[in-house]
């Protein structure tokens, strides 16, 4: 039976080939190429190339059979269970750690201990390509980036929560260690992203930029200042990729220990072991109720600020 799926916003301007084989672990790049070379996969109905990009609202139809690989259950993962109840759970995830499996990690990450504990939301997630490996996730945070997120443990919570991210109803508060002294004490960065050439992270994008352009927009406050660092508090407006890191980045103030955006004017602190970037703090009405979780900053960003101080 032939399957359709429409591509998302956030894939947008990706390789079909490269596209599929990070969704599919039962078929391998090659595979994958030979399928779209015989026509068992098209877009809106045309057979492409295995390097056709991805285009907004395309139609992906396969008549192949994907085999589904389920989340394995991994109870040997500690949960930092911030709070649960029968629509959410809250959990304080350390960096480190990916949210949900991909073909590079498949067993160790924080959908993988949510499925051992939670086995119920294994069937919650949207038609999205691969959204069974996002079991109730409804956002996400890079695998570096610690903090708080939420999980939906029924449907109906998840397309609640899915909704409010999309129309911007759930207030988000990071705190980030930059390089330099920013100059101002409070401000708002808005500037538009797009995958970089390589699709692998973000750029702000320029009159020439190709791939798909998304508006970006974050206010920050400067929380302390120390001699070749600054500590803000960061509230993203909008819900890019990599758009705190990136934003800073293109003000000249890159996040410490930040591996994939940053300058080589700016000597690393080799101290730094993972981009110092955490989810402080949430806040949404659900089903009619206020509610807020905070998730303190870990110890290795303590530890850090202790010794700049």
């Amino acid at each position: 039976m032939a399957k359709i799926i429409k591509v998302e916003e956030n894939n947008i301007g990706i390789r079909i080939d490269k596209f599929l084989a990070q969704e599919f672990f039962s078929l391998s790049r090659g595979e994958i190429i030979r399928n779209i070379k015989e026509g068992k996969i098209l877009v809106n109905k045309e057979k492409i190339k295995p390097s056709y990009h991805l285009k907004e609202n395309d139609e992906i139809k396969s008549n192949i059979s994907f085999e589904r690989e389920e989340v394995t259950p991994n109870n040997e993962i500690k949960l930092n269970i911030i709070y649960n109840d029968e629509n959410i759970i809250v959990v304080n995830k350390p960096a480190g750690i990916q949210v949900h499996p991909d073909n590079n990690e498949r067993k160790n990450t924080l959908a993988n201990a949510l499925i051992s504990k939670f086995p119920e939301i294994k069937d919650v997630h949207d038609e999205a390509l691969g959204s069974y490996l996002r079991p109730g996730i409804v956002h996400r945070l890079d695998k570096d980036t610690s903090g708080v997120i939420i999980v939906a443990r029924n449907q109906k919570t998840f397309n609640e929560l899915k909704e409010m991210f999309q129309k911007g109803k759930i207030n988000k508060k990071y705190v980030a260690l930059l390089y330099g002294q920013i100059k101002d004490k409070k401000g708002i960065i808005t500037r538009a992203i797009a995958r970089a050439g390589n699709y692998r992270k973000q750029t702000v994008a320029g009159t020439k930029t190709k791939t798909k352009i998304r508006g970006a927009v974050t206010e920050y406050r400067q929380l302390k200042r120390f001699n070749e660092y600054s500590l803000i508090e960061a509230h993203p407006l909008t819900g890019r990729m990599h758009q705190i890191r990136i934003h800073f980045f293109s003000i000249g103030h890159p996040v410490v220990g930040d591996k994939l955006y940053k300058l080589k004017s700016i000597k690393e602190n080799n101290l730094a072991k993972r981009q110092l970037l955490h989810a402080e703090k949430i806040d949404f009405t659900l089903f009619g109720q206020k509610l807020s979780f905070l998730a303190p900053l870990p110890e290795d960003f303590n530890v850090f600020l202790k010794n700049i101080d």
